[in-house]
């Protein structure tokens, strides 16, 4: 059997370390860690979405140290160096649930010493991870920021209807035929990534990984300019077509053919400064050796369903702890779902302070505009 290949030390800006963490809920969970050098500071927990990794935090994670908090942010289950779990495409999906995920996080936590912390921080599907870390234990949570995906609260359990009360609202419906139908044709990305294609079509990109994550990257921040988000009037084919084909696909392009056309020319490249050559560069060496599945199962779980049925115990409950919302501009993910965004701030949250869009960022925020979203971070904690 041959022996695993050493991996390469990680472009760390001073201050932050890369370490193990053995025994994480099952686990062994690859680790970023800033503001280590002394005890007793409060911690901070930064979780990343898809698909990255926990590197997307290592502009923000110096200056948080600085400021006195200890900041973890790991590679999720599925992600990057943490190892233990099975990225099979028919392995078992339950491990990759936000209720397990949670337990990953709060595991982590525990690992470290800490019997609560001054805030979660949530990225992109880290997001609903967060929400759900400080909904279920607020007592551990002590705030909650959510980022680039709203969290509009659990789907409702019928409520009074033994007494003839209507009941509650259905889930969106099933948009994938009226998707179909269209001209032309499209499909939503969560369905694609839902399929046995997406990681083999993302990992064997015709263009190579590199220059895929470089599309994907660029596309989806404010340096395209076709992204203008604007709110969407309700869930249905006509409108969830109005948002760019990296949300809702050509029904027969997978993603690699989706973004090609937008991988920016080499000038574009060599200008963008938030993210170099040999930053995506750790992205691309990552993802080419683990595939993306161990990301997609996350998805999996949503549409398969397996979140909801699992979540259903704490429906109507609320993030009562201290939160608030931090997003780009021209981040198309604020409105993807149409009304999460201000579910979240009249009822799914009750003591959000704040709800910021940060202009020249796109879906990458804290990685666009890292001074501003340290700022907003700061702001956050100090109050």
């Amino acid at each position: 059997m041959s022996m695993p290949q050493p991996l390469d030390a990680l472009p760390l800006p001073s201050g932050i370390r890369s370490r193990f963490v053995e025994n994480v809920n099952g686990l062994r969970m690859h680790v970023l860690e800033a503001g280590f050098e002394s005890a007793d500071r409060p911690c901070a927990l930064l979780l990343h979405g898809f698909p990255e990794l926990a590197f997307t935090w290592r502009k923000v994670m110096p200056p948080l140290a600085a400021a006195g908090f200890h900041v973890i942010a790991p590679d999720q289950r599925g992600y990057g160096r943490t190892t233990g779990w099975d990225g099979r495409y028919d392995g078992d999906l339950r491990p990759f649930g936000l209720l397990n995920l949670a337990t990953d996080a709060l595991a982590l936590v525990n690992a470290f010493g800490y019997r609560s912390v001054a805030a979660v921080a949530g990225h992109d599907f880290g997001s609903p991870v967060a929400a759900c870390c400080s909904l279920i234990r607020p007592d551990v949570f002590r705030s909650v920021v959510l980022m680039s995906a709203p969290f509009a609260g659990l789907p409702p359990l019928p409520f009074g209807t033994a007494n003839g009360s209507p009941r509650p609202p259905s889930a969106p419906r099933d948009i994938h035929g009226a998707l179909a139908a269209l001209t032309p044709p499209r499909k939503h990305y969560q369905h694609y990534y839902s399929t046995p294609l997406a990681d083999d079509d993302m990992r064997h990109a015709p263009q190579g990984i590199h220059a895929f994550l470089r599309a994907y990257f660029h596309v989806k921040s404010a340096d395209w300019a076709g992204n203008q988000p604007s709110p969407l009037k309700a869930w249905s084919a006509a409108e969830l077509a109005k948002m760019p084909t990296y949300y809702v696909m050509e029904l027969g392009q997978g993603m690699a053919e989706t973004v090609a056309p937008y991988l920016p020319a080499p000038q574009q490249i060599a200008a963008c400064e938030w993210l170099p050559e040999s930053e995506l560069a750790v992205y691309s060496a990552e993802f080419a050796r683990t595939g993306f599945q161990g990301g997609l199962q996350w998805y999996r779980c949503e549409t398969g369903g397996i979140n909801a049925t699992e979540l259903a115990v704490f429906s109507g409950r609320t993030i009562d702890v201290p939160s608030c919302f931090i997003s780009g501009q021209s981040d198309w993910g604020v409105h993807q779902r149409p009304g999460a965004l201000e579910a979240m701030q009249s009822s799914a949250c009750t003591r959000m302070s704040g709800c910021d869009l940060v202009s020249g960022a796109g879906h990458w925020v804290q990685q666009e505009q890292p001074e501003a979203v340290t700022k907003l971070l700061l702001q956050f904690l100090q109050r």
